[in-house]
């Protein structure tokens, strides 16, 4: 058994944005990948193939800093959730799909009212969604941001 204190929600807390800055490029990415070849039933060209890194790129370098600074910040200051966040990378994939003249997928309707910018369905459910090795650290730092909340403010009125 171990004596370790159990991390903190700002060890976890950076964990995650470690584990999202490695998940949203490969996502990005697969998800290019994986509506082409539905589409198309071959592989991406070249052309999207170069197009689709870019888009994983750029993903990570304008999505991670509003993770990493929603992440580091203090839980009474948060206003939103890293799988909101993680959201707004869905507009990297759609620009390669529509420019790779992908049509746009049909949706649910719930879909289509939640998320109206995202032609394609790609936005995630969950964490687990854009890679199933960030659910454990997803609940981890959710957990964490609870119990801290809870003992802030349990004897508030």
């Amino acid at each position: 058994m171990s004596s370790d204190p159990p991390p903190t929600i700002e060890q976890i807390g950076a964990s995650l944005a470690d584990a999202l800055a490695d998940a949203i490029p490969r996502w990005v990415e697969a998800s290019i990948d994986r509506l082409v070849r539905a589409w198309t039933g071959r592989e991406p060209d070249a052309e999207v193939r170069v197009a689709a890194a870019d888009a994983a790129r750029l993903a990570g370098v304008e999505v991670m800093p509003k993770l990493r600074a929603l992440l580091a910040s203090d839980i009474d200051e948060q206003r939103t959730t890293p799988l909101a966040v993680v959201r707004e990378a869905v507009r990297y994939p759609a620009a390669v799909l529509r420019s790779a003249g992908v049509p746009a997928v049909e949706r649910d309707r719930f879909a289509e009212e939640a998320f109206p910018d995202d032609d394609y369905d790609l936005t995630p459910a969950s964490l687990a969604d854009v890679d199933p090795t960030l659910a454990d650290l997803g609940l981890a730092w959710g957990a964490a941001k609870a119990w801290e909340h809870r003992r802030r403010h349990e004897h508030q009125p």
